[in-house]
């Protein structure tokens, strides 16, 4: 998940050899860290043709949900190639991980974080009457993805998704839904990516490496609200279509694997929206949220977060 998910942390042995930079057709705009497509990139006309369909379909007002845009955003990116660990990119081609991480932006490849990221910064860009430019979808995705909403180092960055849903809480992002839902605590420990230092790029850097460590440690105190796989089709009624979906796991160390949409079809049937490694591309489930959690290895239930205008 974006730093965040660890779906990527996962993966990322094996996209070390994948694509290696950022972003096709992109540069990099010096001044302010933010990756900024040229005039004709596919990605700045995905930005102003996506918000020009929130517009005009109504879903850019205040009243509309942000979660029903963030959804739609996610239909109009079905299709869209998966690629995992793009924000790694800049790490293994040298950079390093103490100096102000760059704002790395895309529409046109995602990872399951990402995609989350982006649809929601699309949303939020949508709703505000001035022109969409790429900068403000930047600043969108920043303020999400980092701290605080403050971009510094690689530590900045939020890595375990559990933490990104509860700093976005703190700052009115999302609402966490775990104890509505009646979800149970998960106390376990985070401590996956010290104890997988290897497959950590920033981690060649000792100072990084201590400060995820302290990072770590510093959530031990903030259990995460689970709702078992078995309980979902009880509270699957409740969950809005665009609701952020993070699929927990029993990998000792480790938060969730997975972070998704929640997706209501023409039936109203509840599916998940999200970029899956298998398959490739953005797409909705054929199956049910809760048959798709049921079939995931070593699955523990979903944690639950509604998206805010903030």
């Amino acid at each position: 998940m974006s730093t965040a998910l660890t779906r990527r942390d996962l993966l990322r042995n094996a996209a070390a050899g994948a694509a290696g930079l950022i972003l096709l057709g992109m540069r990099t705009a010096r001044a302010n860290g933010v990756a900024a497509p040229r005039p004709s990139s596919p990605d700045l006309e995905r930005l102003l043709a996506w918000t020009a369909a929130l517009r005009s379909g109504g879903l850019a007002r205040a009243a509309s949900p942000l979660g029903k845009s963030a959804a739609r955003v996610g239909e109009l990116a079905a299709g869209t190639p998966y690629e995992p660990s793009t924000l790694e990119a800049y790490l293994r081609a040298g950079g390093s991980p103490s100096g102000e991480e760059p704002l790395t932006l895309s529409l046109t490849r995602f990872d399951c974080v990402t995609l989350v990221e982006s649809c929601l910064a699309v949303a939020r860009v949508a709703g505000n009457d001035a022109a969409p430019t790429w900068e403000r979808f930047g600043r969108e995705i920043e303020r999400m993805r980092y701290r605080g909403g403050e971009r510094g180092g690689y530590t900045s960055r939020l890595h375990y998704f559990s933490e990104w849903i509860a700093d976005g809480a703190r700052r009115g992002l999302v609402r966490d839904l775990g104890e509505d839902l009646g979800g149970a605590e998960d106390r376990r420990p985070l401590r996956f990516m010290t104890q997988h230092r290897a497959s950590y790029p920033a981690f060649a850097y000792e100072d990084a490496f201590h400060e995820i460590a302290a990072i770590e440690r510093r959530l031990d105190g903030r259990p995460r609200r689970v709702i078992p796989t078995a309980r979902i089709p009880e509270v699957a009624d409740r969950i809005d279509a665009g609701d952020l979906l993070a699929f927990a796991t029993a990998i000792p160390g480790l938060d969730v694997t997975h972070a998704a949409f929640a997706y209501r079809d023409a039936a109203g049937v509840l599916r998940v929206l999200h970029a899956p490694l298998s398959g490739g591309v953005v797409a909705i489930t054929r199956t049910t949220l809760p048959e798709y959690v049921a079939a995931i290895r070593r699955a523990t239930g979903i944690m639950v977060a509604r998206p805010l205008r903030g």
